[in-house]
């Protein structure tokens, strides 16, 4: 049976460029009840902007984001996963599964009773955002995806990824070699700083700061079950259940008529070619301003946060009904 365990007090210390007041929603697990936090700023009464991390990071990363989109009159919405940041952590990796994580946030959605809202979904954001639509799709208006990913493992994606991620003959699966490593990563690092991984991939530098305020939801090993299995979870066989989650999603995205629009950063390998997968296979996609970022990483939150944010407010401006 899993524990649980709370976030470390340091990570309730003032942080750069992150005022934001704790909330917390409670869910229902088999292993308890379970507390989520989250940031909500902004006009209550705004629609709101629902904002989904990835790895390795929580809230913190969308600090310069929010602070954007509320400066235009917008609603910011970003929830820690379990596992991650302020909300609970359960210290069986085992406990985290995809859909597990599919089932929180659909549970957090709910609880909040978010409508009219905005998906914004970025790294592992993806996957978990694009089953959200799939499930949740009535409470969502439009979506925005950057620098993600969809790992279906089929053989329609041959040729059209820079990382690889697909079948061949004869039972075989082609997987790109920086994939695989990144999914080891955690595995095998004794010391797992988030703001080390985040501050590899970022263009920018970030402080001492920022990088403390990224590993301060991790102080230590029980604090990190699900940062250790999230990359586990990537699928990179057919019969992978994640693959086949990833397939259902991507059923409901070729139906998906609602404004989505994509926006990447040049400098960003492991997910470049999902944005034109993306806008090809998605209805909603076309006509849309599509943007990619010069001189921007993985992260674009911490490379061009601000920026990010306005073309996140300027979509919502320019769709609204």
């Amino acid at each position: 049976m899993s524990a649980i365990v709370r976030a470390a007090p340091a990570c309730l210390a003032p942080l750069p460029e992150y005022p934001f007041e704790p909330r917390f929603v409670e869910i229902e697990d088999p292993a308890g009840p379970l507390r989520m936090h989250y940031v909500d700023a902004g006009p209550r009464d705004a629609d709101p902007v629902l904002l989904l991390h990835g790895q390795p990071t929580w809230s913190f990363l969308w600090r310069r984001v929010i602070a954007a989109l509320v400066a235009r009159g917008h609603r910011a919405v970003a929830p820690d996963y379990v596992g991650y940041g302020r909300s609970d952590k359960l210290t069986d990796r085992f406990s985290y599964t995809f859909e597990s994580h599919i089932r929180w946030i659909s549970s957090f959605v709910r609880a909040l009773d978010l409508r009219r809202a905005t998906a914004v979904l970025q790294d592992w954001g993806g996957p978990l955002g694009f089953a959200l639509l799939a499930r949740e799709g009535e409470r969502f208006a439009r979506a925005v995806a950057a620098d993600t990913i969809l790992h279906t493992c089929e053989p329609w994606l041959e040729g059209r990824l820079a990382w690889a991620n697909h079948p061949i003959d004869g039972g075989r699966m082609v997987v790109q070699e920086a994939l695989l490593e990144w999914m080891l990563l955690p595995q095998r690092q004794r010391e797992l700083s988030p703001g080390a991984v985040v501050n590899s991939v970022a263009v920018r530098e970030l402080s001492p700061a920022e990088i403390a305020a990224y590993d301060a939801p991790f102080p230590d090993e029980s604090h990190r079950a699900g940062l250790r299995q999230m990359n586990a979870l990537i699928p990179v066989t057919r019969g992978d259940p994640a693959a086949a989650i990833d397939r259902e999603s991507f059923a409901a995205l070729r139906r998906w008529q609602r404004p989505f629009l994509t926006v990447w950063g040049d400098r960003d390998p492991g997910t470049s070619g999902w944005e034109r997968v993306f806008q090809q296979e998605i209805p909603g996609a076309a006509g849309q301003p599509h943007r990619v970022l010069e001189g921007c990483g993985h992260f674009l939150q911490e490379d061009r946060g601000p920026e990010f944010g306005a073309i996140i407010a300027d979509f919502v401006e320019a769709t609204r009904r």
